[in-house]
């Protein structure tokens, strides 16, 4: 669904950085339901960077310009994709909120930043502990199954 969704675009082409999530009843993202595959007709990309557009390398680009251009490509409610939404703010109290409600945790992104694939000392991510993903990634440790931490 998801490449259906992007190859339906008014665009020839891009490149999109994100993640393929379902959502259990509460709304929040749930690994464990696409590594079984308990929900395959509900999952959707949560896209946070554009990457590519129609042939141009946007990674030099600032992050605010790379995800204004996103949210335009996106905008409109398009079922299988979903634009990642981000908070201004004091990130020590925006994390608080994000363990409140569950999430995984969260990503800080310095403003200006260009994209840098893999680790980079611009984009900052503070897992939350009690996350059912932090803690599924514990115990693959733990348990040896692992071979290289992220």
């Amino acid at each position: 669904m998801i490449a259906a969704v992007i190859a339906a675009l008014p665009i020839r082409s891009c490149v999109i950085d994100g993640e393929a999530i379902a959502c259990d009843e509460n709304g929040l993202a749930v690994f464990n339901l696409l590594r079984y595959r308990r929900r395959d007709q509900a999952v959707v990309l949560c896209a946070f960077d554009l990457i590519g557009l129609d042939g141009h390398d946007m990674r030099r680009l600032p992050i605010e310009e790379r995800r204004a251009a996103l949210a335009r490509l996106l905008r409109g409610e398009r079922e299988g994709i979903a634009f990642n939404e981000h908070y201004s703010g004091d990130g020590a109290i925006i994390y608080q909120h994000a363990c409140a409600l569950g999430c995984e945790g969260i990503v800080s992104k310095r403003l200006g930043s260009p994209y840098r694939a893999g680790r980079a000392d611009c984009w900052v991510k503070v897992k939350n502990p009690a996350a059912p993903a932090v803690t599924r990634e514990a115990e693959e440790d733990w348990d040896g199954r692992r071979r290289r931490r992220r």
